[in-house]
């Protein structure tokens, strides 16, 4: 049963639009405003994250730039931590 992968990951993973070659060739930017439109593939998300580190003890959950802002705040608040951007 460990290799039996998680549902909710599918759901994420094509919840993110990938844009080739930008901002130059090459590069596959990860867009995730659309995962932020499908409110269940955001909720997946923090979900799965929350599960991974509820029982680590964690006291302070760091958002570093834009994404950390976006996806710290309910993390911490889930896990009884406090958040610093």
């Amino acid at each position: 049963a460990g290799d039996v992968q998680d549902p909710r990951l599918e759901r994420i993973a094509s919840s993110i639009r990938v844009i080739p070659d930008f901002p130059k060739p090459g590069i596959m930017f990860q867009d995730i405003t659309t995962l932020l439109l499908d409110t269940q593939a955001f909720k997946d998300t923090i979900d799965l994250l929350v599960e991974r580190y509820k029982d680590k003890e964690i006291s302070v959950v760091a958002g570093i730039e834009a994404r950390g802002f976006i996806f710290g705040p309910p993390i911490a608040l889930a896990i009884g931590a406090k958040f610093v951007p």
